[in-house]
């Protein structure tokens, strides 16, 4: 998908970007580029493929009208590159975004980046999701949290439920369909008062195959989830 492209797709959508917005991309492509020569950010890196498999593809929130441009807060975990999120706040500059990722490199990059695009209300954190989930400054003060390709739902359920008001909602974005994680997750998601509402197939405009999990919290996590840092994946609920 090229940039032209790119842009076309999203205003048939209902989304226009302004000349400010185009040129976030293009330089966000820019610095992704440089930075994964120092650091293992992408496997992808020609242009088309950027643009459609991290850019067009994180988007998908709001294309599959799951986001609305409003002033929410917005956490990604183990967003890598940053992604889903910081496309989504391209398009929307109205979200307060959070990253957080295990990796510091990874949020050197960002923070980089954030500042070269002219991103505001942005922040980035080094470290596992576990141990932020404790911090009251963290635990249950965010809108949505989004989620692209990090784990299987049983275990994602553990690390982004803990991080969500009430009625707030994770959005994980995968690759193929989730029906299979989604029943081996059924125990997880009863324990921390958590609902799938929504499990929606979708494909991108090259025709590969996309799966998206709305799931809402109900009632406030209970305290002793998440578990220590690397139980959820030795031992997923």
């Amino acid at each position: 998908m090229k940039p032209e492209q790119f842009f076309v797709a999203l205003e048939e959508q209902g989304h226009v970007l302004t000349a400010k917005q185009k040129e976030q991309f293009a330089l966000y492509f820019t610095r992704l580029v440089e930075w994964n020569e120092k650091i293992n950010l992408t496997a992808i890196v020609d242009e088309e493929g950027v643009y459609l498999k991290h850019f067009y593809d994180s988007l998908a929130p709001i294309l599959q009208g799951y986001l609305v441009n409003e002033p929410l807060r917005l956490l990604d975990i183990g967003a890598g590159a940053g992604f889903p999120s910081l496309p989504i706040k391209i398009l929307f500059p109205e979200l307060e975004v959070t990253i957080i990722d295990s990796l510091n490199k990874r949020i050197q990059f960002l923070n980089h980046l954030a500042q070269e695009l002219g991103l505001t209300k942005v922040h980035f954190y080094h470290g596992r999701a576990e141990d932020f989930a404790q911090d009251k400054n963290f635990r249950a003060q965010f809108d949505v949290v989004t989620a692209r390709a990090v784990a299987r739902m049983q275990i994602l359920a553990e690390l982004t439920i803990p991080f969500l008001t009430v009625n707030g909602k994770l959005i994980a974005l995968k690759a193929s369909n989730a029906e299979d994680e989604l029943s081996q997750a059924k125990n997880a998601l009863t324990v921390l008062f958590a609902k799938v509402i929504e499990n929606v197939d979708y494909t991108l405009p090259n025709g590969d195959p996309r799966t998206l999990t709305i799931v809402e919290k109900k009632k406030e996590t209970p305290n002793k989830y998440p578990r220590k840092a690397g139980i959820p994946n030795k031992r997923p609920l």
